[in-house]
């Protein structure tokens, strides 16, 4: 089977905690604060790999998590950074938010790496809260948790030449006389049920070629398997349009297969093509030749008439590929220069207020749920400092001037708190 779709888990690891400490050594009995800060959660990162041309791996393994960041240790001890994890992907996936639909990744470079979910933060230890004003602090951040999301992922494979044409042109037969690849080949439709790669060196270059299933009239909306392969040559920079020459009607054909690349992607019929006519050994092809060469001139397109069985014209037809390639604008080698990288939301002290019920509110504000969930209630100051943040960002006057009453419950991501003007209690 070939799998050019998946859909996987990702999830960095959460911060590790600072903790509360105090120097005591003999000659130190009041040193003051130690508490270490805790390490960076290991984020999931995806890589490109070589060698790699599907999603099969991906079919049974869906769940990745990064490491969790280590605890903060005395004297100051910064807790150890989490592991990152690995994610293996072929050159040509798309990643997308699977919530939106949105994308947030395009791997087409061999090495490339893009984050698919962040570690969260360390949290700070009482060492890092030490000021002039004070100098013995009680209290210690938990660590921020990781970033968490599903993806989709859809894999367009990355090959120069895209051969495309309807069911039986011949298409494998010419992929395995030009290529190593073995592609099963049988006198009935649709033998071809999944793209094939091949490459082929001309000159010490080499030329990758994927051959798709037939396209038939209406493929463009999910007629036989056309549409679910279009989309692998999308990225061909020259397409080769095999015609079968003992069909019916090869201009016919030939009218067809335009229209369905019009229909998918008005792009795909600009692309540089080159028109073959297939099975020259028989004599409908030679009866046909003539008139698809004069079709194609008044069209100036390429034409080239080959057996694919018997190896006819085949390497005249493989050097001129090669020649349109090497015409065409090269491609950068350092990839686009802007591709998208999926990153954190910033943190930010925007936020929103429902009243829910009589005695209930919820405060809609990432920052403020980052903050929260950060806040270790075990410390008294750890607590004040939270009531510090509702002050400063305005969010206590903004509940007050909405009617909010001591012992109402105020929801604020995953916490519930009891609303006190003197306090705010978890």
């Amino acid at each position: 089977m070939f799998f050019d779709r998946a859909r996987i888990f990702v999830a960095g690891g959460d911060g590790g905690d600072g903790i509360v400490a105090f120097r005591r050594e003999k000659h130190t009995p009041k040193g003051g604060p130690a508490g270490g800060n805790g390490g960076y959660g290991g984020h999931v990162l995806a890589e490109v790999q070589p060698g790699m041309n599907t999603l099969l791996h991906l079919r049974r393994h869906v769940h990745f998590r990064a490491g969790k960041g280590g605890r903060g240790g005395g004297t100051v001890k910064q807790g150890a950074q989490g592991d990152d994890v690995i994610v293996a992907l072929p050159q040509g996936t798309l990643i997308r938010n699977a919530e939106d639909g949105s994308l947030l990744g395009d791997l087409t470079i061999l090495g490339q790496r893009c984050c698919l979910a962040r570690g969260g933060r360390g949290g700070k230890g009482n060492a890092a809260f030490r000021s002039s004003r004070h100098q013995a602090p009680r209290l210690a951040e938990n660590g921020e948790q990781g970033e968490s999301r599903w993806l989709e992922l859809e894999l367009k494979l990355v090959a120069e030449v895209g051969i495309i044409g309807i069911p039986n042109a011949g298409k494998s037969t010419l992929i395995s006389r030009v290529s190593a690849a073995k592609p099963e080949i049988a006198d009935y439709p649709f033998t071809t049920t999944v793209p094939n790669l091949g490459v082929v060196e001309i000159d010490h270059r080499q030329r990758v070629l994927v051959d798709v299933p037939g396209l038939v009239k209406g493929a463009h909306s999910g007629t036989g398997l056309g549409m679910e392969f279009l989309r692998h040559v999308e990225r061909t920079r020259v397409l080769l349009h095999l015609l079968d020459g003992a069909g019916a009607d090869p201009l016919a054909e030939l009218r067809i297969v335009e229209q369905e690349l019009q229909l998918y992607s008005p792009a795909l019929l600009l692309r540089p093509r080159i028109v073959v006519l297939n099975k020259r050994d028989l004599p409908q092809a030679q009866a046909w030749e003539a008139k698809v060469a004069a079709h194609c001139a008044q069209r100036k397109l390429p034409f080239h008439a080959i057996s694919a069985v018997t190896g006819q014209q085949v390497q005249s037809l493989i050097y001129a590929m090669d020649r349109m390639l090497i015409e065409l604008p090269a491609v950068p080698e350092d990839g686009p220069l802007d591709l998208p990288e999926i990153t954190p939301h910033e943190a930010d002290r925007s936020f929103t207020i429902e009243r829910m019920g009589p005695d209930a509110w919820r405060v809609e504000s990432s920052g403020l749920e980052r903050a929260a969930q950060m806040t270790n209630w075990d410390y008294f100051e750890s607590a004040m400092r939270f009531q510090h943040l509702l002050t400063i960002w305005g969010i206590r006057d903004a509940l007050q001037q909405q009617g909010v009453a001591e012992g109402d419950t105020v929801f604020m991501g995953t916490l519930e708190l009891v609303w006190g003007y003197d306090n705010v209690t978890a």
